[in-house]
């Protein structure tokens, strides 16, 4: 197999990519917006479309049929043609989303539906040749440049082969029993890929190497071509060392474009516990402490991490359905307050509609969002971390919460911690006459307090039991409250 990598300090071992270090902009940002987007939004019905409309009695394969005829006769290269993305405009978008407080952007390249949405050299399904016919990511990328962003992607085509491959079955009763589905069709190997027995949804236990090396080139094509300071493959390492030569070679594009310094992280996600559990049949890659930065989906931590890490989630589903229900901002506001305050990042998704563009409660959102960072980003951007991460209800760790996310519930007695050099900001997330911190004693020396985006000094007393602390006159935004304590030591 051809491992082209750029030559650099990183080599495919795993002691090599442990000289990982995560890039103070990565640090800094804490909040990137994700656009998932691609071939699977056109019926507007959900996620992982591409597999489903081929499982015999599932929704989206009822939906399928009812809206496009069966998939004997209409399958999914179909379904590619009819997105065109005609409204799509990223400039706006991207000013939009930092406008709301993105300080980093991330494009999906390819989902598990194998359809590149970038200029592709090593794939003729893309979207220069088929669907929108212009180049979605690298639209993206300008618009990231021009707002100032650092730029990354998401590729998800890892585990296409197995996840795919439900395009070769056929119904086992009914009108069209027994009748191939047009994954079948020899002529769209290319798409579909040619006959195997896999057909789970986690990575391929024997995938082809034709399979493993154009995996290997589309990453390296995306991640030269546009630079990306960002790069995640949707779970952990994929084919051992293949995979790890696509994270050498990106550290070492980076390198190579930015005078020898390093920019560029790599999420990777751990299942392995979770794998080990199942017998392996859900293997989605190996973990190495140290890498990268650990990317929880839909996932929480119940403390302050060592490390750098982030959150990835969607403020509904992945791709845009059709009266789905959305996270409103409070959720989202302090989903962010409680993962910052323990050194994490979030990356949101907002699935846009087929056309490119959001719907009404989605720009309402985006504006509610906004307001809220508006009046407290100083909280939440260049921080770092408390002694402790907040006051309250203690969450459970959970790798992956993608049924079962919760709204931090609580009121002024919730609290999160974040840090600059003498500051510290209590963020609180219900409104008191007073505001009681526990964590904050007698041995801290504080010289003021204000509370962002109100033009007051705050009254305050430190007893034994904590900060006791006047609110101000009115309240400067809705949702969380920020106490900005200045000290001395």
């Amino acid at each position: 197999m051809e491992l082209e990598i750029t030559q650099g300090s990183f080599d495919t071992s795993v002691e090599s990519l442990q000289k990982f270090k995560c890039p103070e902009w990565f640090r800094n940002a804490k909040l990137g917006f994700w656009s998932h987007w691609g071939p699977q939004c056109v019926p507007m019905f959900g996620d992982w479309y591409a597999r489903n409309m081929y499982i015999e009695g599932h929704i989206q394969y009822k939906y399928h049929l009812e809206h496009y005829g069966h998939p004997s006769e209409f399958g999914y290269k179909d379904i590619v043609p009819l997105w065109k993305a005609e409204k799509f405009d990223p400039d706006a978008l991207v000013a939009k989303y930092k406008k709301a407080g993105a300080r980093y952007f991330v494009a999906c390249a390819v989902h598990h539906d194998n359809f590149d949405v970038w200029d592709s050299k090593h794939h003729k399904w893309n979207v220069m040749n088929y669907g929108p016919k212009k180049d979605i990511v690298g639209m993206f990328k300008s618009a990231a440049d021009k707002e100032g962003l650092p730029f990354g992607v998401t590729v998800h085509h890892e585990r296409s082969y197995s996840w795919f491959n439900t395009n070769k079955g056929c119904d086992k009763e009914g009108d069209k029993k027994g009748v191939p589905y047009d994954g079948n069709n020899p002529a769209y190997e290319d798409f579909y890929y040619p006959p195997h027995e896999e057909n789970h949804m986690s990575y391929p236990h024997n995938p082809s190497p034709e399979f493993v090396q154009g995996w290997y080139d589309r990453v390296k094509d995306v991640v030269e071509k546009y630079d990306v300071d960002l790069l995640y493959t949707d779970g952990g390492v994929p084919f051992g060392e293949i995979g790890r030569a696509a994270i050498a070679n990106l550290y070492n594009h980076s390198q190579k474009v930015h005078n020898g310094e390093l920019t560029a992280i790599y999420n990777c996600k751990n299942f392995t516990k979770k794998d080990a559990k199942r017998g392996g049949l859900h293997f989605h890659g190996d973990y190495f402490e140290g890498i990268g930065v650990e990317d929880l989906e839909r996932g929480v931590v119940d403390d302050i991490m060592e490390n750098p890490w982030q959150t990835d989630t969607c403020i509904g589903k992945w791709f845009y359905r059709v009266g789905q229900e959305y996270k409103t901002a409070a959720y989202v506001v302090k989903m962010l307050c409680d993962i910052v305050s323990k050194n994490g990042n979030l990356l949101l998704n907002i699935p846009l509609k087929p056309d490119g563009t959001l719907d009404d409660i989605e720009e309402k959102f985006i504006e509610d969002f906004g307001a809220w960072m508006n009046v407290n980003s100083e909280a939440i951007y260049d921080t770092r971390p408390f002694k402790v991460f907040g006051e309250g209800k203690k969450a459970e760790k959970n790798e992956f919460t993608s049924h079962n996310e919760k709204e931090i519930e609580g009121d002024a007695q919730e609290i999160r911690f974040t840090t600059k050099p003498n500051q510290i900001f209590a963020i609180c997330f219900g409104w008191a006459d007073e505001f009681v911190i526990k964590s904050i004693d007698e041995a801290i020396e504080i010289n003021k307090i204000s509370m962002l985006g109100v033009d007051e000094i705050l009254k305050f007393k430190q007893t034994p039991e904590g900060l006791v602390v006047k609110a101000p006159t009115c309240k400067p935004c809705e949702i969380a409250y920020t106490l900005k304590i200045e000290t001395y030591n």
